[in-house]
């Protein structure tokens, strides 16, 4: 059975970067997306993907604000949040939830990573 994945980006372009990336890695994966919080949270909560990679600056609900909820829910499920805002006050936020952060761009190094909490 093939893993799903949400991607979750207010930018086209760079959730097509981080899809290309993991598809070449794991051809198998179904991908679901969306460009915003509140999108991504109804999404993550009625499909249930094997794994959730968001953005932390969005439109509606920021990143860290799905995974909280998500968390407030108690879906269990696999989150990774991808931003290029790495500041310490975020970083912190991330422990906090116990949510890994990776630093943008992605690059090969950084989706191996994330594929990495897959079971």
């Amino acid at each position: 059975m093939s893993q799903r994945i949400l991607v979750v980006d207010d930018s086209k372009v760079s959730r097509n970067v981080v899809i290309g990336l993991i598809r070449n890695r794991r051809p198998d994966a179904e991908f679901l997306e969306a460009g915003d919080g509140r999108t991504a949270l109804n999404l993550a909560l009625a499909e249930r993907p094997d794994l959730i990679v968001l953005d932390i600056n969005m439109p509606d609900m920021t990143g860290l604000e799905v995974a909280e909820q998500l968390r407030l829910q108690g879906a269990g499920l696999r989150v990774a949040i991808l931003s290029a805002n790495a500041q310490e006050a975020t970083r912190a936020k991330a422990d906090a939830l116990q949510v890994p952060l990776f630093r943008k761009p992605a690059k090969g190094e950084v989706i191996d990573q994330i594929l990495a909490l897959l079971p």
